[in-house]
């Protein structure tokens, strides 16, 4: 309790150090209260805008409050766009933890002293972030690998700070006018399932392990293979890579990558998670980015970091390729009623009106370079109408938003000059042709294939049973049920003549083969 105590004090002390209560009260419109504040905390400086001092007190609070405004970044429909745009800019640049506290927590997740599993174990960690750090060792037998260790006592820190902010989540909501509609504690809910997600190391093995399967013989995408003798909840060992952070360009050019072509993979390998597999990389942010220097994989991509991951389900990905497709023919209006008939929209929703906002927020973006899109605007304006249509934000959606944001920020990085659209639209399109033309009707009746091949045969029978059911229950449409069972019986004596046929065409055939390799050997 004591502790818990001096946390909400600290809270209570960066928070008024950095003027969030003014933020706070600004946003409630009770601005004379907040300048009364001002008066009796005047020695404080809060003259920098309200967005960075938003993100210095949550770099102060620590590693769980960094992530947290890392999550709360991606949520664009529910921040003003100076503090969404400030957020985005935290990094996980957080001191390593001691050494010391990193071997204990090896030994004690994988049952030997680091000494003892591996060859030779480096100390100083390479990397630091909010929920784990990464020291380089080498296996036994020679490999050299990664090891990622989660900082002590997490889930007990992120608890606390759960609790507590689920408590300010619940004030806006009360005291706030608009608090209803930005769900605070909803919010709060989603970061807290990530963040209990990225606390179990084992998950995060299994989901680079989905990626690597997924990608295995690729072109494009290295992921690193997961030692699975060396994993648990707690730690984990995987193939260590070597390559150079994608944000570092001037080192990429002068090891000879090729930028322009590195952007272009950048947007297949996006498209191929999302539509191709339903399952895709969602913290793809620079720093868990690499490109190889190896050379029998040069200039690939290497992706790092799985703790957090999107997945689509058919439904996800039909609403997708539809909308998508209409996108790219500026068929704003089939975009307004895939967005009904999903219910996404409420079904009284005016297709006229709901066009008319999706093209102007949409049409301005065509043919345009990189550098003069800024999709984080489009995504605003998008999340705008949203609101103004009570269009529900799917939350798998959300992280397939942050992570086009991400895709957007390495894009202007790698070739401001990139037209994202001319080099997604044909991966697209033959996408969309695998899904909805003959190739992709054939693909789907091979999938379902097994289960028709018992359900066909059973097809007659169970019609018949139900149809007589239906006739001895009695009821008001007995000449149709009659009508029904003589249909059924002619149609089970068509399928039994096609049964025949089929077999002795089958029969013919292989009759004649026999006949011409025969009639061959005694000539």
């Amino acid at each position: 309790m004591l502790m818990k105590f001096l946390r909400v004090l600290k809270i209570g002390r960066v928070a008024l150090r950095y003027g969030l209560d003014h933020i706070a009260m600004s946003s409630l419109r009770v601005r004379r209260t907040a300048a009364l504040f001002s008066l009796l905390f005047f020695w404080r400086d809060i003259s920098a805008p309200r967005g960075v001092r938003l993100r210095k007190a949550l770099e102060e609070l620590g590693p769980i409050f960094v992530k947290f405004g890392q999550v709360l970044s991606t949520r664009r429909d529910l921040l003003p766009p100076d503090i969404a745009a400030e957020l985005a800019l935290l990094q996980d640049r957080v001191p390593p933890f001691d050494p010391d506290l990193a071997m204990a927590q090896i030994t004690r997740s994988l049952g030997a002293h680091p000494d003892l599993l591996f060859a030779s174990f480096e100390r100083v960690p390479v990397a630091s972030a909010s929920i784990a750090q990464v020291h380089f060792a080498t296996l036994k037998d020679g490999r050299q690998v990664a090891v990622k260790v989660l900082r002590p006592n997490m889930h007990k820190s992120i608890t606390e700070d759960i609790g507590l902010m689920y408590i300010g989540a619940s004030l806006i909501e009360r005291l706030w006018a608009d608090g209803k509609r930005l769900k605070p504690r909803e919010v709060v809910a989603e970061f807290d399932k990530y963040l209990h997600d990225e606390l179990d190391l084992m998950r995060e093995a299994a989901n680079g392990s989905q990626l690597r399967r997924n990608f295995a013989g690729s072109q494009l995408l290295v992921v690193p293979e997961m030692i699975w003798d060396y994993c648990s909840s707690e730690v984990i060992v995987m193939e260590r890579m070597t390559g150079i952070p994608i944000s570092q360009t001037e080192r990429l050019l002068a090891a000879g990558v090729d930028l322009k072509k590195l952007s272009r993979d950048g947007v297949e390998i996006f498209f191929t998670q999302v539509f191709r597999d339903g399952f895709f990389h969602a913290d793809m942010h620079p720093g868990n980015i690499l490109v190889s220097t190896d050379p029998a994989t040069f200039g690939r991509y290497i992706a790092l970091d799985f703790g957090i991951v999107g997945t689509l389900n058919d439904f996800d990905k039909d609403y997708l390729s539809q909308n998508f497709l209409a996108f790219f023919r500026r068929d704003y209006k089939r975009v307004a009623q895939a967005h009904i008939e999903s219910g996404w929209a409420p079904a009284e929703t005016r297709v006229d009106e709901l066009e008319a906002a999706v093209r102007a927020c949409c049409e301005p973006i065509f043919d345009r370079p990189l550098k003069d899109i800024s999709f984080g605007q489009v995504l605003l304006r998008l999340f705008q109408t949203s609101r103004r249509f009570n269009v529900e934000v799917q939350p798998q959606l959300v992280l397939l938003q942050k992570t086009l944001l991400n895709i957007e920020g390495l894009g202007r990085q790698l070739d401001p000059d990139l037209d994202l659209w001319k080099t997604a639209k044909p991966y697209l399109e033959r996408w969309m042709q695998n899904q909805i033309g003959w190739r992709g009707l054939v693909e789907r009746l091979k999938v379902e294939a097994p289960h028709y091949s018992k359900l066909l045969p059973q097809l007659p029978r169970l019609a018949h049973q139900a149809l007589s059911q239906a006739a001895q229950d009695g009821g008001r449409d007995r000449e149709l049920l009659r009508a029904l069972l003589e249909e059924q019986r002619r149609t089970n004596l068509f399928l039994g003549a096609l049964i025949f046929f089929g077999a002795g065409l089958t029969m013919g055939v292989v009759l004649m083969q026999v006949y011409w390799r025969w009639g061959s050997l005694l000539h």
